[in-house]
């Protein structure tokens, strides 16, 4: 039996913090009070003047993943043991099908590449061509393989982009399965266009990405995609809402009752699109990803949003490709992979820029890291929350504790570092997953492998919903 006791510390959820004590064995948390005893042969942790939070949760990775003619650097053991020494414990990854591939044989390629995973995970499957055959593989992957969320790319023309009815008739299957629809929310025609006409103007470099990637062309989809689930009456969740335009539009539905929800990239939180005027071409190319940094102003409509609930987790979108990989785009950015890093620095960005300046709670960041994402994505109390029965993943954080993020010093495979440089205050101390200490003040013990596959339950309310309304809307029968 493995047990291990956290002592002293500062438990920290999303509702409330208490000064208690954190008993685990076998991978659980089987006790949370005052003065417990450690069971013989316990490891005990001295958590005096430290937070003992739920290990953070990734909603939005992508490791391993082929794209733009390459793979990404961090395969789902380097990417998963970057996480756990960041403090996060569980991840959310993609199953990206190609054009016509069965998602069935997709979900399966990416299953394999995952066996490897340091931490639990799960996956988002995305939704890139429309047939029979794909409503049939998504009430499998919901019913049998405990897929709950499906993804649909606005973006990315004449490779993964959805048109309007693929969306509609996902969306539909989706409500009808109690799953949650997902959305990259940038308009794909437009960004196709502008590309053209930003090259024409002789603008090749990587300060020509987000020129052809506008706030508004990420506000106009943003807004496509909510009033079509507003029309389907099935919940919808925004990736990476980057600016105020998305950020508005979801803000607004929210205000008529309509369930929709953002989520937020640590990155977009604190860097600007300065960043791709860089005179270094390296530099400036290693920032590329969509939808884009934005202008300073952005930043706060964005931080708004987290304080007022109407943004609700936050993510990496972690992407990693080299500095050789990016400069395949030398002469055209269009063709730059598009993808950063972060998911070992998410946390300690979010504390120090959130906690830290005052625009977060400690219970808030547990919520925007963590619990939000667990109750989403329905994995919620097994994660997201200190509390007995709940799974041993937790984080140790040292308020007082600081570092300087580098590339120089990061875990991922990745050549770069978005936010190389920066001074953050607020770090793990140790890391524990399935009960099991694998990050200690600076070493880290990920295993290839140890990580699982974490099952997401359909949303039951949704499928009964769907299913009075279908009923609703059939003809009636014919009378003879």
């Amino acid at each position: 039996m493995t047990s291990l006791l956290i002592r002293g510390g500062t438990v920290v959820n999303a509702d409330h913090a208490f000064v208690a004590d954190v008993l685990t064995q076998d991978g659980k948390i089987v006790a949370v009070g005052s003065q417990l005893t450690a069971p013989s042969g316990a490891t005990t942790i001295d958590a005096g003047g430290q937070y003992v939070m739920p290990g953070g949760i990734d909603p939005h990775t992508h490791m391993q993943l082929p794209f733009m003619g390459t793979v990404t650097m961090d395969d789902f053991f380097s990417g998963t043991a970057a996480a756990l020494a960041g403090g996060t414990t569980s991840i959310i990854d993609f199953v990206i099908p190609n054009p016509q591939q069965p998602l069935m044989e997709a979900y399966q390629t990416w299953r394999g590449w995952a066996e490897k995973s340091a931490s639990d995970y799960g996956f988002h499957v995305a939704i890139t061509w429309w047939d029979e055959s794909v409503k049939r593989d998504m009430g499998r992957l919901v019913q049998q393989e405990g897929v709950n969320s499906f993804k649909h790319f606005m973006a990315y023309k004449n490779a993964i982009m959805c048109d309007d009815e693929t969306l509609v008739n996902s969306f539909q299957r989706a409500l009808e399965l109690g799953a949650m629809p997902t959305v990259h929310a940038e308009n794909g025609e437009l960004v196709y266009l502008l590309q053209s006409e930003v090259a024409a103007r002789g603008i090749r470099g990587p300060e020509g990405h987000p020129l052809s990637r506008p706030p508004s062309v990420e506000g106009e989809a943003a807004n496509r995609a909510i009033a079509i689930a507003e029309v389907l009456n099935v919940p919808i969740y925004v990736v990476h809402v980057s600016c105020m335009e998305a950020a508005d539009a979801i803000a607004r539905a929210r205000a008529r009752g309509q369930r929709v929800y953002g989520e937020v990239l640590a990155g977009h939180l604190v860097v600007d699109d300065s960043v791709y005027r860089h005179p270094d071409f390296a530099t400036a190319a290693a920032h590329v990803m969509s939808p884009p940094f934005r202008a300073k102003g952005h930043q706060e409509a964005l931080w708004r949003g987290l304080q007022a609930g109407h943004l609700h987790t936050t993510a990496t979108d972690h992407c990693t490709f080299c500095a050789a990989q990016k400069a395949v785009g030398k002469e055209d950015f269009a063709k730059i992979p598009n993808g950063t890093g972060g998911v070992e620095e998410r946390l300690a960005v979010l504390w120090d820029a959130g906690v830290n300046s005052g625009r977060l709670t400690p219970s808030e960041f547990v919520a925007i890291t963590s619990a939000n994402t667990a109750k989403l994505f329905n994995i919620y109390p097994q994660k997201g929350c200190v509390a007995v029965g709940a799974d041993a993943d937790l984080v140790v954080w040292d308020p007082s504790g600081s570092k300087t993020l580098s590339a120089k010093t990061q875990h991922s495979k990745g050549d770069f570092n978005i936010f190389e440089g920066r001074c953050v205050t607020g770090i793990p101390s140790h890391t524990i997953s399935q009960g099991e200490l694998v990050y200690v003040q600076g070493d880290l013990r990920a295993r290839a492998g140890a990580g699982r596959y974490i099952k997401r339950p359909a949303f039951g309310a949704n499928f009964s919903a769907a299913k009075r309304r279908a009923d609703a809307l059939a003809p009636s029968p014919v009378q003879r």
